[in-house]
């Protein structure tokens, strides 16, 4: 038994030189894995801006290999990459890169406000994270997403700053659209689980005007289908929504002031009204139309005694007599119920393809509208005088509700001895009308205007004449507002003049597209386009990683 505990005695030499080995082993391999786990451990402070990723904690080395009676290992310096700068649809103009372990959402986390106007964009965001919406508070938590109205004075209100610093996001703006446009930053940020980026970005669109037009006269659109484009369009920071709902095909709102022209198929005014709600609580402000004179199809069906004629008495297609009084008071009965229903600042008067101006002699073949305009305005006055001054009244009788009127190129005239109303905003569609002028002509005069350039953003169902579908691609590369007509750029002088704008979808063969088909085709062309308008410069991205972006933030 002696000897058994003599052979015991002789191992421990051995064996605590293996156990050193294990144990300076152990001590390597956990300092190293608490580096590399300080590397992805989140800090209260967000990290320091000036440490380098993969830093060791000092005295590691000595640590490990001094054995009994070395100083204890600090804690590894936790550091982070410099972030990189948000991904989103627009991009965002400027980020100041920071390290920091960024924010991501969570269901302890909270939504706050600083100003009770933000209640709405707050609950907003909040739901669509998953997030509490706390309300109007002062206290600072954790991982809050703080929402404020800066008095950033002459800034402009749809801009905004948002800063994602020690797990925290602080979103403020002059105004609430750009607080609102700060939330759809961070909802592509952090969209399927992703993190917003430490640092801060400062972010304020290009132009003023970012739109899209939807004809629902010719073809008619569900509600609901409307409303998922104005979530669409919000999220995308599109700031109007036109809807053209008056056509030769249809009238498509429903109407007190002259129920029998209004279309079997129409939204009611209860449709519209929460469609009005959904769309300023995404701060897209509805800009209606109704075409005048032209156009005007489903009035003349119920007032035929208002349909224009020729000399020889033959209709002329959609185009009301101006003439006659009757045909500018129910045109201004709409015009006044309407403004009751839409609660912003534009109005689209049409004034484009009047048919009684594309005749080689208009005094001849239409004898009563060149008496009224002689009558009105003198002996030497023309039809395209009397034109010019019925788009005049109705710009008075929109102005009149507070509203900003814009009309087609087409319907402003040359070598007229009246002149249209200095307030009406041009939008600008094409070149191909009878006698068309370049856009410099209207910009030389101080107009300002509204780009709709048919080359690039005219989709039109079934491809008629010579239009074919829009692509995303060819916005993205080639087109800015400032291409006006065609494919030429205007001077960059009169680029404060061109307040933006707008893709339309047009629905000259309504049935050649389902709604869902309309949906899928102009994806890609109303991203590519709110691009522009928000940076018409060249986008850092190719086409391809545009298309891919788009598809992982979907």
């Amino acid at each position: 038994m002696s000897q058994h505990k003599h052979r015991r005695r002789a191992r421990p030499k051995k064996a605590l030189n293996q156990t050193w080995v294990l144990i300076v082993a152990v001590v390597v391999v956990t300092v190293a894995a608490g580096v590399s786990l300080g590397l992805l451990a989140s800090s209260g402070d967000g990290g320091s801006a000036g440490s380098e990723q993969g830093r060791s904690a000092p005295g590691t080395s000595e640590g490990a290999d001094s054995g009994v009676g070395a100083a204890p290992t600090p804690s590894p310096t936790r550091s982070y990459p410099l972030s990189k700068a948000p991904q989103t649809i627009p991009a965002v103009r400027s980020h100041t890169a920071a390290r920091g372990p960024g924010w991501r959402p969570a269901e302890n986390k909270r939504v706050v406000v600083s100003d009770k106007e933000l209640a709405d964009e707050g609950r907003l965001i909040a739901g669509e994270l998953g997030l509490t919406y706390a309300g109007q508070k002062s206290d600072v938590r954790a991982g809050d997403v703080r929402l404020a109205l800066g008095d950033d004075e002459g800034a402009n209100p749809e801009s905004y700053t948002m800063t994602v610093r020690g797990g925290r996001v602080a979103i403020s703006g002059p105004g609430e659209a750009g607080v609102f446009y700060g939330t759809r930053t961070l909802k592509q940020e952090v969209h399927d689980g992703g993190t917003a980026p430490e640092g801060v970005v400062r972010d304020t669109p290009a132009k003023p005007v970012r739109g899209f037009m939807l004809d629902i006269a010719r073809k008619y659109f569900t509600a609901g289908w409307i409303e998922d484009r104005v979530r669409e369009l919000g999220d995308l920071k599109y700031n109007q929504l036109g809807l053209h709902f008056s056509d030769d095909q249809g009238f498509r709102i429903e109407s007190k002031s002259h129920p029998e022209i209004v279309s079997q198929q129409h939204l009611t005014k209860a449709q519209v009204q929460k469609i009005v709600k959904l769309a300023q609580s995404r701060h897209i402000q509805i800009v209606p139309e109704i075409d005048s004179p032209g156009h005007l199809g489903a009035v003349i069906a119920a007032h035929p005694d208002l349909q224009l004629r020729n000399v020889n008495g033959v209709a002329t297609r959609g185009a009301i007599d101006i003439s006659k009084p009757e045909s500018a008071k129910i045109v201004d009965d709409l015009l006044n119920e309407y403004a009751g229903l839409f609660p912003g600042n534009q109005w689209h008067l049409g004034g484009d393809e009047y048919q009684a101006l594309v005749v080689s002699d208009p005094q001849a073949s239409y004898p009563q509208l060149a008496s009224a305009a002689r009558k009105a305005y003198g002996s030497g006055a023309t039809v395209a005088d009397l034109t010019t001054g019925w788009l005049n009244g109705r710009s008075d009788t929109v102005r009149a509700h507070g509203r900003t009127p814009r009309a087609w190129n087409d319907g402003f005239f040359r070598d007229t001895s009246v002149q249209p109303d200095k307030q009406i905003q041009v939008a600008y569609w094409t070149g191909k009308e009878i006698g068309a002028r370049e856009p410099l002509v209207y910009l030389s005069t101080g107009r300002k205007v509204i780009n709709y350039n048919d080359e690039f953003l005219y989709y039109v169902l079934g491809e008629p004449q010579t239009f074919v579908y829009p692509t995303g691609e060819r916005i993205y590369q080639q087109w800015t507002p400032r291409v006006l007509r065609g494919t030429t750029a205007v001077p960059a002088k009169y680029d404060p003049q061109i307040l933006g704008g707008s893709f339309a979808v047009w629905c000259d063969l309504a049935n050649s597209q389902t709604q869902a088909q309309v949906a899928a085709g102009i994806r890609m062309p109303l991203r590519a386009t709110v691009q522009k308008l928000w940076d018409p410069g060249k986008p850092q991205l190719t086409w391809a990683e545009f298309r891919a972006l788009a598809d992982r933030l979907d």
